[in-house]
C-alpha cells in the first residue's frame, strides 16, 4: 500500500519518510520505536546524572536561536519549576519554527550535566506540546524522525498502517498452536503501543521469532536448492599435505590439524564443500586456508582468495607467493593498472594462473576461470551473506571455504552462516606477547600520551582508533581527522599517519606499507584496520569512545597489537561514562578468549545488533531495535526444522525467498 493513500501523508511527508527507508505502509508497520516514554514519570533535569536519558516537563522561556560554535546549532532556554536549563539541537534548524516561547512541553533526550559546567543541558531532545498531549498516557513510543516529521505524525501514520495492513504470520497454524504463539498482528500492536513494558518485551520476542523463523527457513531452502555436486576431482594426497605443512616455520596446533582434515575430507567427497572456518585472533586460519589452496593447485586446478580490503588481500598474496613458489600466483584489485588487469583476466581464463588473490575485483562479471576448484573468502563477515555465492558461481561446482576472525555466538552463526558447515579453531593463539588491557580515565589521558611519545622514541608503534571519520552532530565523538591534527600538535616529535575508509585503496595500502616499514610511529585510523593488519612492532592500541564498539570488535582491534615478542597494551577510552559502559569494557579487559567475549557481547547487545546491511543498516527491518532473549533464535530454528519436515511449505518458501533477496548486503556489525 502506497504511503500517499494514508490520511495526513502529504508529498512532503512521504519524502521525509522515504529518507527513513520507509516507502510503503507495510514499511511503516515495521518501523519500530527507538525508545519509549513513561509519561507518568517526568523527572528534574537537576537530578539527572551526566548522559542520563530523561523525560522532562518544562516551559520554553524564549524563542530558539541559532548559536555558533564549532558548528551551528539551535539553542533555547527552558524553565522547570524555577530551575533553568538549556536545550540544544545539532543539524536540526527546523526546530526553531516548531518551538514557541511560553509554551509547555515534554522534552525527552540525553542530559549533559557535567560537574562545574554551569546549568545542565539536554542534547537533541525530542519534544511535544503538553496541551496536545492528552492522548499520550502510560507508555508512549518514540520513533526516529527526519525533516519536518513529528512524533505525532509518525504515531498517527503507523496506527493507520496497522489497521489497513496488519502483518500476517507464515508460521503454520499447527506449529503456532503447539508453541502457544500469540497472533503476530497483536504483537505488532503491543510493540507500537504497549500497556506495560512486560507486554512490550513479550511482543518484541514474538516478532523476532517470526523474523528469524523466516530467515533460517530461507537458508534451509537455499542450502537444499544448491547444486552440491562438483565437476572436478582432487588428486592431492595426505602425504602431499603433510609435506606442505612442513613448509611453515611453526608446528600446527591440534585445532589447525583438525581443520585441515575437515577441509581435506570435504574436498575428497562427492559433494561440494561449503564450510566456515572461524577462530580467534592469531589462531592460524590463513595457514589452514593455504593448505586448501595447495590441495587445489597440486591437483592442477585453480583457486581464488578474496579479502574485503586491498591491505589484507596484499598480505594474502605475499603469503601465497611465499608458501606456493612453484605455482603461478596473481594479484587482482581495484588499484591494479588497467593493462595488468586485462592480462590477468586473460591468463585466468586460459588457465595460465593457478591462484589469484584479490578483493571484490575478482567478483566482477568479466573475470572468468578455466577451472576454478576452490574459493576462499577471507574475513567473510565483511562481505554480504549471499555475495559469497558470486565467487562460487565462477566455477562449476566450486568448493567454498569462508573464514572469519570474529568469533560469533552459535545463535548468530545459525543466521549469518545458516547454509554452511562450521569448523572452529578453539586453540589458544600461538605464543604471542602479552597484551595488557586498561580502561583509561580522563585524568590519565595526558599521562598516556606522554607514555606513547616515549615509546615512539624507543621504536615502538601505536594505533589510535576512532569510531568515525568525521565528528558527530552532538560533538560527543572525536573524529579521526580531528584526532590526527590534535595528536600531531600534542606530540610534535612523533610521526603520525592518517588512515580511513574514504581514502582510495592504493592510498590506504601505501599508508599501511609505510607504517609497517616504520616510516610512521603512530597511525590514526577508523576501524579499517580492524582485521588482517599485521605490524609486529605495533605495541599500543588506543580506542576512543570504546563504549560505541561491540565487544567482539574491540577484541579484534586489540588483536592488532601483541603480534611480535614485545609486551603490548590496549587502552580503552570512555566517551560517555556509565555503569553499563564500564561493565561492557570490563568484559573485554578481563577476557582474552574471543568466543567467550562474543557470547558476553550477545548477552549485552541482543541478537539484532549483530546483523546489519551496508545499504540500510538493517537485515530484519527495524527488528534490531527490539530487545529479545537469544533463546528466540533457538526456538525459531526448532520451528523451521518442524515446518520443513512437515511439508506443504509453499507459503513459507515465498516469504523466505523474499527475505533471502535482501541478504546480498548483509554484514556483521
Amino acid at each position: 500500500m502506497r504511503l500517499s493513500e494514508l490520511k495526513g501523508i502529504s508529498e512532503k511527508r512521504e519524502k521525509d519518510l522515504n529518507k527513513l527507508n520507509i516507502r510503503t505502509a507495510e514499511d511503516l508497520v515495521r518501523c519500530f520505536p527507538r525508545s519509549y516514554l513513561d509519561m507518568t514519570h517526568p523527572v528534574s533535569v537537576a537530578d539527572c546524572y551526566h548522559n542520563d536519558v530523561a523525560l522532562v516537563a518544562c516551559r520554553v522561556m524564549g524563542q530558539p536561536q541559532i548559536a555558533y560554535g564549532r558548528r551551528p546549532f539551535v539553542k533555547v532556554w527552558c524553565d522547570q519549576n524555577g530551575a533553568r536549563f538549556s536545550a540544544v539541537w545539532f543539524n536540526a534548524p527546523y526546530v526553531r519554527s516548531q518551538l514557541k516561547a511560553g509554551e509547555e512541553y515534554f522534552f525527552y533526550g540525553r542530559v549533559s550535566n557535567k560537574w562545574g559546567a554551569g546549568a545542565p543541558s539536554m542534547i537533541n531532545p525530542s519534544f511535544e506540546l503538553q496541551e496536545k498531549n492528552f492522548r499520550l498516557k502510560g507508555i508512549v513510543p518514540v520513533y526516529s524522525l527526519s525533516g519536518g516529521l513529528t512524533q505525532r505524525v509518525m504515531r498517527d501514520a503507523i496506527a493507520q498502517a496497522l489497521r489497513l495492513c496488519p502483518p500476517r504470520t507464515v508460521v503454520p497454524p499447527a506449529l503456532a498452536q503447539k508453541y502457544a504463539l500469540s497472533p503476530l498482528e497483536e504483537a505488532y500492536r503491543a510493540v507500537h503501543r504497549p500497556r506495560s513494558f512486560e507486554e512490550q518485551e513479550r511482543a518484541a520476542a514474538r516478532i523476532a521469532l517470526e523474523e528469524y523463523f523466516i530467515l533460517i527457513s530461507a537458508f534451509r531452502f537455499i542450502k537444499g536448492d544448491k547444486n552440491d555436486v562438483r565437476t572436478g576431482t582432487y588428486s592431492c594426497t595426505a602425504a602431499d599435505v603433510e609435506g606442505f605443512i612442513s613448509r611453515f616455520p611453526f608446528a600446527f596446533t591440534d585445532g589447525q590439524r583438525a581443520a585441515v582434515r575437515a577441509v581435506s575430507e570435504d574436498l575428497h567427497s562427492p559433494a561440494r564443500m561449503n564450510r566456515l572456518l572461524q577462530g580467534d585472533v592469531g589462531s592460524g586460519k590463513t595457514a589452514v586456508a593455504l593448505c586448501a589452496v595447495f590441495m587445489a593447485a597440486k591437483s592442477g586446478r585453480q583457486a581464488a582468495m578474496i579479502a574485503p580490503t586491498e591491505v589484507l588481500a596484499a598480505q594474502n598474496f605475499a603469503l601465497a607467493q611465499r608458501y606456493l613458489p612453484e605455482y603461478r600466483v596473481a594479484f587482482l584489485a581495484g588499484s591494479t593498472p588497467a593493462k595488468e588487469k586485462r592480462e590477468i583476466k586473460r591468463a585466468l581464463a586460459a588457465g595460465e594462473i593457478d591462484v589469484v588473490c584479490g578483493t571484490h575485483a575478482v567478483l566482477q562479471e568479466d573475470v572468468a576461470f578455466a577451472d576454478l576448484a576452490l574459493c576462499v573468502c577471507d574475513e567473510q563477515q565483511r562481505f554480504g551473506v549471499a555475495q559469497r555465492s558470486a565467487l562460487g558461481e565462477k566455477g562449476q561446482g566450486a568448493d567454498m571455504l569462508v573464514m572469519s576472525a570474529t568469533p560469533i555466538p552459535r545463535t548468530i552463526s545459525l543466521i549469518f552462516y545458516g547454509d554452511l558447515d562450521v569448523t572452529e579453531i578453539r586453540d589458544k593463539p600461538r605464543a604471542r606477547a602479552e597484551t595488557v588491557t586498561a580502561i583509561v580515565s580522563a585524568r590519565k589521558y595526558e599521562a598516556m600520551l606522554d607514555y606513547i611519545g616515549a615509546e615512539a622514541e624507543k621504536g615502538n608503534q601505536s594505533y589510535f582508533v576512532c569510531p568515525r571519520i568525521e565528528g558527530d552532530e552532538e560533538g560527543s565523538l572525536i573524529s579521526a581527522r580531528e584526532l590526527y591534527e590534535e595528536l600531531s600538535a600534542r606530540l610534535p616529535r612523533v610521526r603520525f599517519a592518517l588512515l580511513h575508509g574514504k581514502m582510495k585503496e592504493k592510498e590506504k595500502a601505501d599508508v599501511m606499507a609505510d607504517f609497517k616499514a616504520k616510516k610512521y610511529d603512530c597511525l590514526v585510523s577508523t576501524t579499517v584496520i580492524e582485521v588482517g593488519v599485521d605490524v609486529p612492532d605495533a605495541t599500543i592500541m588506543v580506542i576512543y569512545n570504546a563504549e560505541r564498539f561491540g565487544l567482539s570488535q574491540l577484541h579484534q582491534l586489540r588483536g592488532r597489537v601483541g603480534r611480535g615478542t614485545k609486551k603490548s597494551y590496549c587502552f580503552l577510552l570512555l566517551g560517555a561514562d556509565s555503569e553499563e559502559a564500564r561493565a561492557r569494557l570490563a568484559a573485554v579487559k578481563n577476557n582474552a578468549d574471543g568466543f567467550k567475549i562474543a557470547e558476553i557481547d550477545l548477552e549485552m547487545r541482543g541478537g539484532g545488533d549483530f546483523l546489519g546491511t551496508r545499504q540500510s543498516g538493517h537485515l530484519l527491518g527495524d527488528v534490531e531495535r527490539l530487545r529479545y532473549p537469544k533463546s528466540v533464535i533457538f526456538t525459531a530454528k526448532k520451528l523451521a526444522d518442524e515446518a520443513l519436515a512437515a511439508g506443504d511449505t509453499a507459503p513459507l518458501r515465498a516469504a523466505a525467498m523474499q527475505k533471502y533477496e535482501k541478504l546480498k548486503e548483509v554484514v556483521l556489525n
